[in-house]
């Protein structure tokens, strides 16, 4: 038992289900829901689109492209998920009338729900929120051109930018290259809330920024380890090869403090006879650790191989540095410490090291269960640790596989969309541009928002995304936002952020095409280091209210800087951009033939078949990993009355069972029986202990705010845990950040339960 009694010792078993809870993810549930939409009268469109040679709109783990809209790189058909017809789904919709803005003003607007949000349609022409006005108004390109450009005038250090995965490499590289080019490094970007300590982590260990293992590699693995993922819900591709994974008499490892259904059996579409009705059992070993306790976790993995001899040594000796230092650490860590500290018993941490060192080729996945974390890099080279220390990195069929969100979050990455820019893409885009670039320090998306609360940031545009909802303290993001003169969004379909995100003087909306509407042919990398190539397309919407991204961007850059340092408008042709992409981003050299060969590519130097590592020694470098100090605080520390009834939890933000990023298509989350989204999710055990009973209603506490109302649902989450929807509970916290990333802890904010 923990000493400060801040986490009890879990009681197992863990799942316990409500009654509402399904005995399986995925199944005849995701059929329906594919029949309702493919044969609905919009199911001409669906279909047309999910046909189209483009990559899904979804997740990172990608799909679609020159092989066909069903089909992954490796020629496998039926990859289409039901995320997929989700996303498509929203994009089909029909324009926002333009009377609308009319009748809704901005008060009534910002009452609006993410669901709400995105079902209004599509964004069809430009708007305007003024200041002092009270409605969005449709503004000319001639005067969004004026604005714009006065607005880039402004000092570089005090002109910013945000992105999301949702858009082309073509219009990532433009975005970069403008803002560089006006001498800004301010190039936030939403892969600094979710993966920036897996980008950190790697670089410094191993010497890449991305995963190590491609698609291929994956299918000649006997084990996964999959932690802080809930790849049934946000990556159900990747449910198809862990089945097949079990299915050739490998091993999966779970390792979440939630019991996710999907992860204990799932029954795929992709397998309609020996999956689909009976599902198929995905989790060999499961372990529900305390929020935030993954490096003790790991650390207990690392001492049962020590203890049972299957480190390999002469691995260590020969591919990594500093080895010594973390097993004298392992050494002198007392098992009393490493349980206490995770709440998973020795028994079953050495059965998952045994399941390990049996298995001949592991993968190591994570997702922001580990890097949404105040130590959340310390996580990703302690799980870098455990695959060095049993060689499972260099050899096929090995390796470490963050398991990234967006489709082209990746990709923005590669492409320079980036505070911690690569020396090698720097000096080639001096070489370009024909001078020094700056070397200010650009804010990622935490230090811009503190920036603009600061009163530092005049000029801000958004390619995609969603800044406002995605950000802890959402109250505090709404007035930084607020201090800014004008923010630029480039958009699709209306999300929080448009009417909340609003600036002090002007607020524009661009509507752009998607991707698979796009003029232009565009590629985006999946997590995996692939690329895809997505043709040309045709939007239902009046084409002459759309424009392209990169299109805006080079016609901005152009207005503002002319011909120099380079040809902007040359720059809206993407062809081109690809030949500057290919001379420029390492790896992506077949970039410059992908126009006349067709042919998608896996990015060089990306996938590790050999234990020679990127880094200035040639050699992988260990670190010494910390374990956490986790105490929660107590009810007395949450400003409330003396005799108080309740309990504090660690909260562990996260999407509902249809949910992408901050946008939600459905209001229940069938997997884990919740019927609405203003839910925790609790321990029965805890629960009761404080006096509460199943779908009583409370209110619960964060450091900033608070929600009422809030019902309890009886879930498979560990003890002292509980679980809450983003962006909704965003109000209620601000989080502690992880500093070398800047990550916000969105997977352990400590919350007051009471009556």
């Amino acid at each position: 038992m923990n000493k400060d009694n801040s986490h009890p010792q879990p009681t197992p078993p863990f799942d316990n289900k409500n009654e509402d809870t399904p005995d399986m993810g995925g199944g005849l549930s995701v059929i329906g829901y594919w029949a309702e939409h493919t044969l609905s009268p919009e199911g001409p469109k669906i279909w047309k689109t999910l046909l189209h040679n483009s990559a899904c709109l979804s997740c990172s783990w990608g799909t679609g492209g020159q092989k066909g809209g069903f089909t992954n790189e490796e020629g496998e058909k039926l990859q289409r998920c039901m995320k997929s017809v989700e996303a498509i789904s929203a994009e089909i919709k029909p324009a926002i009338p333009r009377q609308f803005f009319e009748q809704r003003n901005i008060e009534q607007l910002q009452q609006l729900t993410s669901l709400e949000a995105d079902r209004l349609g599509r964004w069809s022409f430009p708007v305007i929120l003024r200041a002092g006005s009270s409605h969005y108004e449709q503004i000319s390109w001639k005067e969004i051109y004026q604005i714009a450009e006065t607005a880039f005038a402004k000092t570089p250090e005090r002109v910013a930018s945000y992105s999301s995965g949702r858009s082309s490499n073509e219009a990532a590289f433009l975005l970069q290259l403008m803002m560089r080019s006006l001498g800004s490094n301010n190039l936030a970007d939403c892969s600094d809330l979710c993966h920036a300590p897996s980008t950190f982590g790697l670089k410094q260990s191993i010497g890449t920024n991305t995963s190590v293992v491609s698609l291929e590699s994956l299918k000649q693995s006997d084990c996964v380890v999959i932690a802080g993922s809930n790849a049934a819900y946000n990556h159900p591709r990747l449910m198809n090869e862990l089945i097949k994974l079990r299915e050739r008499g490998g091993k999966v490892i779970a390792i979440n403090p939630m019991m996710e259904i999907g992860l204990v059996k799932f029954a795929s579409p992709a397998f309609p006879v020996k999956s689909l009705f009976t599902g198929s059992d995905i989790a060999s070993v499961y372990l529900q650790p305390i929020p935030g306790s993954d490096v003790a976790l790991f650390t207990g993995i690392q001492k049962a191989l020590l203890e049972s001899g299957k480190i390999k040594h002469e691995f260590l000796q020969a591919y990594t540095e500093d080895w010594q230092a973390v097993i004298t650490h392992i050494e002198n860590t007392s098992w009393e410490t490493i349980t206490t500290t995770c709440g998973v018993s020795q028994t079953e941490i050495e059965t998952a090291a045994k399941v390990i060192s049996d298995s001949q080729k592991v993968v190591f996945a994570w997702a922001m269960g580990i890097t949404q974390h105040k130590n959340g890099v310390d996580n990703v080279y302690s799980i870098v640790n455990t695959a060095l220390m049993t060689g499972n990195i260099g050899r096929i069929g090995t390796g470490v596989m963050p398991v990234r969100g967006h489709s082209n979050v990746q990709g923005f990455g590669s492409m320079g969309v980036t505070v911690r820019l690569k020396k090698e893409i720097q000096q080639a885009l001096e070489k370009l541009l024909g001078r020094s670039l700056s070397k200010v320090k650009g804010y990622d998306t935490h230090a811009l928002i503190e920036a603009a609360d600061a009163g530092k940031v005049d000029t801000l545009i958004c390619v995609g995304g969603n800044l406002y909802a995605a950000n802890p303290d959402s109250g505090k993001v709404k007035r930084a936002l607020n201090k800014i003169e004008t923010i630029i969004y480039l958009a699709t379909k209306p999300n929080l952020g448009h009417f909340n995100g609003l600036a002090n003087q002007n607020t524009i909306i661009i509507p752009v095409f998607n991707r698979f509407e796009n003029p232009h042919k565009t590629t985006v990398e999946s997590g995996n280091n692939f690329v895809r190539l997505n043709d040309e397309g045709e939007t239902h919407l009046k084409k002459a209210d759309l424009i392209a991204e990169v299109e805006f961007l080079t016609e901005l850059a152009h207005r503002i800087q002319g011909e120099y340092p380079v040809n902007w408008r040359k720059l809206q042709d993407t062809k081109y951009v690809r030949q500057l992409i290919a001379q420029t981003i390492p790896g992506y050299e077949q970039m410059a033939t992908i126009d006349e060969t067709h042919e998608e590519f896996t990015i060089n130097g990306r996938i590790f078949e050999t234990p020679q590592f990127p880094t200035p020694s040639g050699k992988a470098k260990m670190f010494v990993t910390p374990l956490p100090i986790l105490k929660l605080p107590e009810i007395k520390d949450f400003n409330v009355a003396d005799g108080t009834q309740g309990i504090v939890v660690a909260l562990m933000t996260g999407r509902s069972y249809a949910q992408h990023n901050t946008v939600v298509y459905q209001i229940e989350d069938k997997y884990r029986g919740i019927p609405h989204r203003n839910c925790i999710l609790m321990n029965q055990i805890d629960a009761e202990k404080a006096g509460f009973k199943q779908h009583q209603r409370v209110t619960v506490r964060g450091n900033v705010g608070e929600l009422e109302n809030v019902e309890i649902i009886y879930g498979a989450v560990r003890e002292g845990a509980g679980v809450m929807f983003y962006p909704e509970v965003n109000v209620i916290f601000k989080a502690e950040v992880e500093e070398r990333s800047g990550t916000p802890a969105f997977k352990r904010v400590p919350v007051l339960v009471y009556k």
